[in-house]
């Protein structure tokens, strides 16, 4: 046995006498308010990012199958030499008109996205400056900075922002990145005061608000028009990021949206756009058509929040510890890791499909059930998940 091995092992045996050992669940069917799970049966899904209800729309499903029909099962090249194709222009070109910016850029993936644009944008001399809550593919992509300074200022504190871009006023370029809807706590950035401290500072504000769009605003075009900004200018966010994978369908894909010239910039020189394929067809079109869908129904923006303050009003009732805010997320707070993650078990022996976090993912003392809803879940469905937790609640 190598001497890697050897710590991989005893890595993993502690992880499971610890009780934080993580299994992976095989579904025998799609995503969707009801899936199959492979020798446990049927249940109701509430951890998945699939907040319309359109991972397995028969619309999008349709689309995704013409475009594998028309364009293949994928492009063979990356996008500079051969591998662009028509659905991606389209795509492209409806992700811009839908959330206001001048032009738009796929990846593959949202993590793909971040780490294809920060890097990219940063210099020698620069600075980065990251909201200590970001999602890991942020944090990755300022690591990938350098060598660019980082700064990480407390979460949601724009004041501690303040000072640390007026320590950072020498860099030429300073970039202030957050998520904008935070993925373990569900609340939000406070962009109105986010945008005008970086208009103080001269800063560049992005926004990966991957669980933002398809949730937040009249229309679902995500936290900026939760907070009435416009998607570019003076007053507006001037990069976002933003996954097609969650509430666009739910099948894969990332993208940036901004200024053109920072869209021409990243063709030129992102690195994952210059060495890697492009996103597939099928994805491009099933993506495309869920934002069909989103633009012509958005009582499914309306239905999602109605499920989400059906179901954290029942939790608070049983006596839960739940976080609020206005996303689709709603931690309950637990503790223990170990803890955590038995009580979903336990749920899943109740058909309620709902995951626990510990550490590393959050911190030691702070795991937790994240409930995630969608549009697609009844009010039965919702009930039926309150009366499991009550169970729960009474064998504890």
């Amino acid at each position: 046995m190598t001497a890697l091995q050897r710590r991989l092992r005893k890595t993993l045996t502690e992880l499971r006498a610890a009780g934080t050992h993580k299994t992976l669940r095989h579904l025998t069917g799609p995503t969707g308010p009801v899936t199959r799970i492979e020798g446990l049966g049927e249940v109701l899904v509430f951890c998945s990012n699939n907040y319309l209800g359109l991972a397995n729309h028969p619309a999008v499903v349709e689309a995704g199958m013409e475009g594998l029909r028309r364009y293949g099962a994928g492009t063979a090249s990356v996008r500079f030499i051969c591998g662009t194709f028509e659905c991606h222009r389209e795509l492209e070109h409806r992700l811009a008109q839908f959330l206001g910016t001048e032009a738009a850029l796929t990846y593959v993936s949202c993590w793909n996205a971040n780490e294809g644009l920060l890097p990219s944008l940063l210099q020698e001399g620069d600075a980065i400056v990251s909201d200590e809550l970001n999602h890991a593919s942020i944090i990755d992509a300022g690591r990938l900075s350098r060598p660019a300074t980082r700064r990480v200022f407390p979460h949601g504190d724009v004041a501690a922002l303040e000072t640390v871009l007026g320590e950072l006023d020498a860099a030429p370029v300073r970039l202030v990145v957050t998520d904008g809807v935070f993925s373990m706590e569900g609340d939000l950035a406070p962009l109105p005061e986010l945008v005008a401290a970086c208009r103080r500072h001269a800063a560049t504000l992005v926004v990966d608000d991957s669980h933002g769009v398809g949730v937040l605003g009249a229309h679902g075009r995500g936290t900026p028009e939760h907070f009435h900004l416009p998607g570019h200018g003076p007053d507006g966010v001037d990069i976002l990021t933003g996954t097609l994978g969650k509430a666009l369908g739910g099948a894969a894909g990332g993208y940036v949206a901004g200024p053109a010239a920072v869209i021409d910039y990243l063709i030129q020189r992102s690195r994952p756009q210059l060495f890697s394929n492009a996103l597939p067809p099928t994805v491009a079109c099933s993506a495309a058509k869920a934002l069909d869908i989103l633009e012509h129904e958005p009582e499914r923006v309306a239905q999602l929040h109605a499920n989400t303050d059906r179901m954290r009003h029942g939790l608070r009732r049983l006596g839960y510890q739940v976080l609020d805010s206005p996303s689709a997320i709603v931690p309950i707070m637990i503790g223990a890791s170990a803890r955590a993650i038995r009580l979903s078990e336990q749920l899943l022996d109740r058909g309620i499909f709902v995951v626990g976090f510990g550490f590393p993912v959050v911190p030691e003392g702070a795991a937790r059930l994240r409930v995630q809803l969608s549009a697609a879940h009844t009010d039965q469905h919702i009930d039926t998940a309150l009366d499991a937790f009550e169970a729960l609640r009474a064998d504890a």
